[in-house]
């Protein structure tokens, strides 16, 4: 079964730069998509017949927004974790289905001055507590733009950038504790000591010509699935975005 997430930095724009051939020539069971930026309907996204749709958009327009594209009905569905504080920015969609649960996150930023953090940590707390809860129920394959390079082997340039956003302390910890709670990140379980493999690349100072980024999308799965990974990669020669697609195989019927 194959999934792929990306974030897109604005559906729209991407569908203009190719989306929908990498769409099709990926022939993913999921897709997975953040920052979409718009609303259903808003732009035609031309799939393949029978393709649902789910989308969660922000209150905001032209802002944040999730939104998963399958062929397979879920037995249920729920945007948000219930949570009033959290459920303005359209940054999360859980699937159920009878072996797992998919959650697609487009987790926030911190910003400039890590003027979000207090806010960060209270989602980061929240959605560790939501996909426990998940979890007790069927294992969970948890993606997205999660915003934050976990080690310092996950960007090019970790020193410079200690206390940033993305790469604070505060925020690292948290993906420590969530990886320490009963899940696994599949990347790294696959390449524990890659360098240079990257999801994000700024668009200034010829950063991705030169692979000066950052790995802040994950596919994360309960560590009772990760005898059933069969691929975890990182899409990087795939255009479009800021950010490349990734990609995770697990053998599941």
């Amino acid at each position: 079964m194959k999934f792929i997430s990306w974030n897109v930095n604005g559906l729209r724009a991407c569908l203009k730069k190719g989306f929908l051939d990498f769409y099709r020539e990926q022939s993913p069971d999921f897709i997975c998509l953040q920052e979409t930026k718009m609303e259903q309907g808003q732009a035609h996204v031309d799939l393949e017949e029978g393709c649902l749709e789910f989308w969660n958009s922000a209150e905001k327009k032209g802002y944040s927004g999730t939104a998963v594209f399958t062929h397979r009905q879920p037995l249920s569905v729920a945007y948000g974790m219930d949570k009033e504080l959290h459920d303005h920015e359209g940054r999360l969609i859980t699937l159920e289905y009878e072996q797992f649960y998919l959650v697609c996150c487009y987790t926030p930023n911190a910003q400039d001055g890590l003027k979000r953090l207090d806010y960060r940590m209270e989602w980061e707390d929240d959605l560790r507590e939501y996909l426990m809860s998940l979890d007790k129920v069927k294992p969970v394959v948890y993606c997205g733009d999660l915003n934050v390079a976990h080690q310092e082997i996950d960007l090019k340039n970790p020193k410079t950038n200690r206390m940033n956003a993305g790469f604070s302390d505060q925020e690292r910890e948290k993906m420590t504790v969530l990886l320490s709670s009963g899940f696994t990140d599949t990347f790294r379980f696959l390449y524990p000591d890659l360098t240079g493999a990257y999801s994000w690349w700024s668009y200034r100072f010829n950063a991705r010509k030169n692979n000066a980024g950052w790995r802040i999308d994950y596919f994360i799965v309960s560590d009772r699935l990760r005898d059933k990974i069969k691929r975890a990669e990182i899409l990087s020669t795939v255009e479009g975005s800021d950010h490349c697609p990734v990609l995770l195989e697990l053998d599941l019927p």
